[in-house]
């Protein structure tokens, strides 16, 4: 196919869904709701699982098919040491074709398919796949944010909420980050809920006005992110730094690092104490 699916990015996320669906499929051959046994340890200590490994060769595969002049961050491509250049390359894919690895072992569902566009550092389209729960959600540009649900059979639009008077809800990580950190974080918001979930599941809660809060402290790879913040983007949010920066992503000199960061509505910056 040419280049004119960057022009018409309705068609290429539908692509897109499509192949992370076809991924999904695939992590659910693997999937135990009693544990996964046989997950190795990567060099940086973290686990891959044989599911991992099958899920990004299909992908990797669709998006060779559909753009093969795309260069495509993956990954357990760049834990095997193969980083494309994309110093000059105004698009890039970021891929993780198992985000939630820890959760996927000890047999939750809560994990995802992440696939995400970047145009010059900004993700500009982005799927994020919940195979156990079969739930879609994805978004290409402002407004275009939705959620797509076994259940329902039907994309519905999503977006962020307005901040609510009653409280806040937080939503945070089961398997990473720091209690002290959070607890601190949200020490002068008036909070009345905190969520689990794992994966970028946490990320899609705001961006469908389920929660109002994502902060995370700790390490997390542009992979991790790029597809949620592409999905929050498109619900009218954002993912920031601790600075009130967007996250921006292609930091092949960080080793694609990305610093702490907050999911959020987009006026959070700007809001009153009282609000607070």
């Amino acid at each position: 196919m040419s280049h004119k699916l960057l022009e018409n990015p309705e068609a290429l996320c539908n692509i897109v869904r499509r192949l992370a669906v076809k991924a999904g499929d695939v992590t659910l051959s693997y999937f135990d709701m009693c544990g996964y046994e046989g997950a190795d340890q990567k060099d940086d200590g973290s686990p891959v699982t044989a599911a991992d490994q099958a899920a990004e060769k299909v992908i990797l595969d669709g998006l060779k098919e559909i753009l093969p002049d795309i260069p495509v961050i993956a990954e357990e491509s760049v834990a095997a040491g193969h980083v494309p250049d994309i110093g000059d390359a105004p698009f890039f894919w970021l891929v993780d074709p198992l985000d939630g690895t820890k959760e996927f072992i000890s047999g939750s569902g809560d994990y995802t398919v992440n696939i995400a566009l970047i145009h010059h550092g900004e993700p500009v389209l982005g799927v994020v796949y919940a195979p156990v729960n079969d739930e879609l959600y994805a978004g290409f540009g402002a407004g275009t944010a939705l959620r797509w649900s076994e259940e329902s059979g039907q994309d519905k639009p999503i977006a962020v909420r307005s901040w609510p008077a009653a409280g806040v809800t937080v939503v945070a990580s089961r398997s990473h980050g720091s209690q002290d950190d959070l607890d601190n974080f949200l020490a002068d918001y008036k909070v009345r809920k905190i969520l689990k979930r794992g994966s970028s599941l946490k990320i899609c809660a705001v961006a469908a006005g389920k929660a109002d809060l994502y902060p995370r402290f700790g390490p997390t790879c542009e992979w991790d992110t790029a597809a949620g913040d592409a999905v929050l983007r498109s619900a009218g949010g954002m993912m920031s730094d601790f600075d009130g920066k967007p996250l921006l992503y292609g930091k092949a000199d960080k080793d694609f690092y990305n610093p702490y960061f907050v999911a959020h509505a987009e006026d959070i910056f700007d809001m009153d104490e009282e609000n607070a």
